[in-house]
Order: C-alpha cells, then sequence, then structure tokens
C-alpha cells in the first residue's frame, strides 16, 4: 500500500531585468543536470520568471501546473525580481524551497556577475513581509553541484509536508484513563490541516465480527507465516490476527474520505483482549512497515509522529516507552568502557510487539506478559498472545516527538543518538539506546515541558530533516539534546 505522495519537484528560475536572462538559464540547466547525474529527476520549468509589471509568473505557473509539479525549487540564477519571485510562491500554494547561484569563476566577475548572494537577502525579506514560509537551506547560495545536494536533501522534507496536509488520523477508543499522557489537545492538529475521526471500540470490534470467515484471511495468515519464520511460535493465534488485520485495512479504505494518506492511533488495551481475543501488538507493527502507522494506547500524536518520520526516511519507523534505566551490573558488563556514554545517558526503549520485523534482531510471536499476570492470572496464555518480540537492530537512531502541550501549542523534541549491541535480557521489542546528555535531556525537556512516554523512532540520523519539517509546520518551540557547555534555561546552574 501507497501511504505517502510521491514528490515531483519543479524548478523555475527568476531574473532581475538589469541582468542578462541566458545567465539565470545556464546555471538552471548546469543544476538540472547535476541532478540527472544524481539520478534525480526534476521538472525544468523552461519561463524565466523577470521583473516589471508585466512579469510572466502565470506562464510560469500554467508550466508547473500542467507537469503536476507539487515541490517547487526558486531559483536565483542572478539577483531576482522580489515581488514576482515571492508571488510565484503563493500562488503555487506548495512546498517551496528558495536557493541561489554562487559566482563559478573569475572570468564571470567583469560582466557576467549574478549578485544572487545580494539577491537572496531581499528574497527573504520579501517573503517574510508577505507571510509565506519557505525552505531556505543553512547556506542557500552554491555551485549547480552544491544546489543540487541542497534540492536533494529537500525532496524528503517536502513529502512530509506534502503528506501531511492529506493525512487523516482514524482513532479508536478514548485514551485510557492510567495513561492520561496519552491524552492532548487536538485542535492544533486541523490547524496543520490534518482530519481526525474518532471511532469507539464497539464500531471496531462490530467491523472485527463482519470480517469472521472472510475469504481473504488464509493467505494473509500465509503472509505472516512466511514474515515470522521460525518465530512463529504462537500459530493458533494467527487467525484473529489476520482477521484483525483485514479489518484495520479495509476500514482504512472506507473511511480515508477525502484524505489521500492515513495513520492510526488504537485502544489496545484492557477490554482489548478480552473481548478480542487477542493483543494486537503485531497487526500494528505489519501496518506502520505498511507505511500505516498504527499508535498504540489512542496517543494521536505519537501517531502523527511516526507518520512523519515515515515520509522523511521512506522507511518503517517504531514508536516506543522511554521505559527503564539500565541496571548498573548490565552498565558495568557491557557499555562501560565500550561505548562513550555514561550510565544516566543510556535507558532501554520498549514496547509490547508493536516495532516493525525488519528492526528486529530476531522477531518472535510471544505473548504479553504483564496483561497475562492481569488477565488470566499467570496461566497458558491465550487472549494476551500477539506481541512481536526481539532486540531492537543496532544502529544509529533519531528520537522525536511533535506534541501538543497543555495549552494547545505545538512543541517537539528531537535528539540523535544510537540504540548499542547490547543484549536486552528482557521482553517486548526492547533495545539499550544513547543517546548524549541523555541525563539533562530527560530532566529538563521530557519531565520539564511535559512530554508524555511515548516517542518515535527513526533509524538513521534524520535529526536535521525532522527539524526542518517541524519548523515549517511553524512549531516555534523545539528541544534537542544540548551539550553540557550549553544550559536549557530553566537548568540549575548551582548543582
Amino acid at each position: 500500500m501507497v501511504n505517502m505522495p510521491e514528490v515531483k519537484v519543479g524548478i523555475v528560475a527568476v531574473s532581475r531585468d538589469c541582468f542578462p536572462i541566458d545567465l539565470a538559464e545556464r546555471r538552471r540547466k548546469a543544476v538540472v543536470k547535476a541532478l540527472n547525474e544524481k539520478g534525480v529527476d526534476i521538472f525544468e520549468v523552461n519561463t524565466i520568471i523577470e521583473g516589471g509589471i508585466d512579469a510572466n509568473v502565470m506562464d510560469a505557473y500554467e508550466e508547473i501546473k500542467a507537469a503536476d509539479v507539487n515541490a517547487l525549487v526558486v531559483y536565483l540564477g542572478n539577483f531576482g525580481p522580489e515581488g514576482p519571485e515571492t508571488l510565484i510562491a503563493k500562488k503555487f500554494g506548495g512546498p517551496v524551497m528558495y536557493v541561489a547561484a554562487a559566482e563559478e569563476n573569475i572570468g564571470v566577475l567583469s560582466s557576467e556577475r549574478g549578485d544572487a548572494y545580494c539577491g537572496m537577502l531581499n528574497a527573504s525579506y520579501n517573503l517574510k513581509l508577505n507571510g509565506i514560509t519557505a525552505y531556505i537551506p543553512e547556506f542557500p547560495v552554491g555551485t549547480a553541484p552544491e544546489v543540487a545536494d541542497m534540492i536533494n536533501e529537500w525532496i524528503p522534507i517536502a513529502r512530509a509536508l506534502i503528506a501531511v496536509k492529506d493525512l487523516k488520523i482514524i482513532t479508536f477508543g478514548p485514551r485510557p484513563f492510567d495513561f492520561l499522557a496519552c491524552n492532548a489537545p487536538i485542535a492544533p492538529l486541523f490547524k496543520l490541516g490534518i482530519n481526525v475521526q474518532e471511532n469507539s471500540e464497539l464500531d471496531l470490534l462490530a467491523s472485527y465480527k463482519a470480517h469472521a470467515n472472510d475469504p481473504r484471511i488464509p493467505a494473509k495468515i500465509k503472509e505472516m507465516e512466511d514474515e515470522l519464520g521460525e518465530g512463529n511460535k504462537m500459530p493458533g493465534i494467527l487467525p484473529r490476527l489476520a482477521q484483525y488485520e483485514l479489518t484495520l485495512l479495509d476500514w482504512v479504505e472506507a473511511n480515508r474520505g477525502s484524505a489521500k494518506y492515513v495513520a492510526m492511533a488504537n485502544k489496545c488495551w484492557p477490554a482489548f483482549q478480552t473481548e478480542f481475543g487477542f493483543v494486537p501488538c503485531y497487526v500494528n507493527s505489519r501496518m506502520t512497515a505498511m507505511g500505516i502507522p498504527v499508535a498504540c494506547e489512542v496517543d494521536i500524536y505519537g501517531a502523527l509522529s511516526e507518520f512523519i518520520g515515515t515520509c522523511i526516511t521512506g522507511e518503517p519507523v517504531t514508536l516506543l516507552d522511554i521505559n527503564n534505566s539500565v541496571p548498573a551490573d548490565m552498565y558495568k558488563e557491557s557499555i562501560e568502557g565500550k561505548f562513550p556514554y555514561r550510565a544516566n545517558e543510556v535507558f532501554m526503549g520498549f514496547h509490547c510487539g508493536n516495532t516493525p520485523i525488519c528492526r528486529l534482531t530476531k522477531g518472535t510471536m510471544k505473548y504479553q506478559l504483564i496483561m497475562n499476570r492481569g488477565l488470566e492470572n499467570g496461566g497458558e496464555p491465550d487472549i494476551t498472545r500477539g506481541t512481536l518480540e526481539g532486540d531492537i537492530i543496532p544502529g544509529k537512531i533519531t528520537f522525536y516527538r511533535l506534541q501538543a502541550n497543555k495549552d494547545s501549542n505545538l512543541q517537539a523534541y528531537v535528539a540523535q543518538g544510537e540504540v548499542l549491541p547490547v543484549a536486552t535480557q528482557s521482553f517486548g521489542g526492547i533495545g539499550v539506546f544513547g543517546i548524549p546528555e541523555m541525563n539533562r535531556f530527560y530532566r529538563y525537556v521530557l519531565i520539564g515541558d511535559g512530554y508524555p512516554h511515548h516517542g518515535a523512532v527513526a533509524f538513521g540520523h534524520v535529526g536535521k530533516q525532522i527539524f526542518n519539517v517541524l519548523t515549517l509546520l511553524g512549531v516555534e518551540k523545539i528541544n534537542y539534546n544540548q551539550p553540557a557547555s550549553l544550559p536549557y534555561p530553566k537548568e540549575n546552574p548551582f548543582k
């Protein structure tokens, strides 16, 4: 299932009328050539937007529209016309990036200097005057290969922005009382352009029952068997899980409405087990691997965070509890002196079994140990089966979350780190995480700013891209794990 947009990038060059127009054209073509050499396709708008009252903005716009471009690069091949180059962004309406041409060599300085270094200042000023949010790289002036790299880095950011504006988050059930932290104001979601459809658990149960004896169930079971392989330790639960997965997939298709993309945030305990007869973790993992994140415990902002990470990386992510400390003996035996983390910079990220199997060293079908104690008195598991368990694959990660606070203001955090190659010797989908200065981040961001226990995890260091997406979405407060030399605003200086 495709649950994220395909980005079709267009590039339009602009030229101030007192500069040679062929300078902008020649430089634009060089950028396109550099992108093509990297295997990146881009639509080249033939019309060059010039200055003056009769600036041909509409001619360029019609070209862009006819080509189905959904992400636009405005390229200052020279100084550029401030009004028209801003107007095209307003007319386009989608994600827009502004970049500018560097002077190629000494030879151009005598008569073919473009002065785009100066023009970018005026372009950015005009964007602010017009209230237009555009993406401008850290240093937006470069040679053709450098600009091509900037555009290539921007594409996943544009994909996330396009997707969020056309997203529906489907939920089932209220947020659990015992997990009040999963509750958050949803008004900010509507401001982002996201639709939210909240449903009762009874709606889901009725739909699940209607899928009994669905003829597609055997094929779905076979999919699960093939995926689990030797980890298929509880095959008797697969028919129920297959029926449930088909229920969710059908619900998505029947209820997406005008939205193009969907994420889910579903109730998963405690009544779920007694009424459905299983835990939904494994199905949640499979849906997330398909590109449809399913957040546990009706965590709407967790689902949104996962979806953003999926769009940026184009790969499966997960949602984990920032769960437990690493025991002192485990730290001493497996971490101290081997990895550059203090004992208070490591922790375990855990969830019952929602992490896709491709992110586990070895995924095994098991049962939810904690629920089994409460619902089945610790006996032979039946209704608590359905978790996908295993240690998370070691490697670079980005821990992040977008959240509405108690005052309905959006805030976020982003922290890069890694999953360590340390055996967890525990249950669930779990890993030992190391994040520099985690102890301070934990106290002054996670606790200090009132974040819930769930965090999204993208596999790889993509903090830069996530930070840029959050900024372009208008999130004013974005925290990160600050180095020891940079105190947090409320950090006690006398410790």
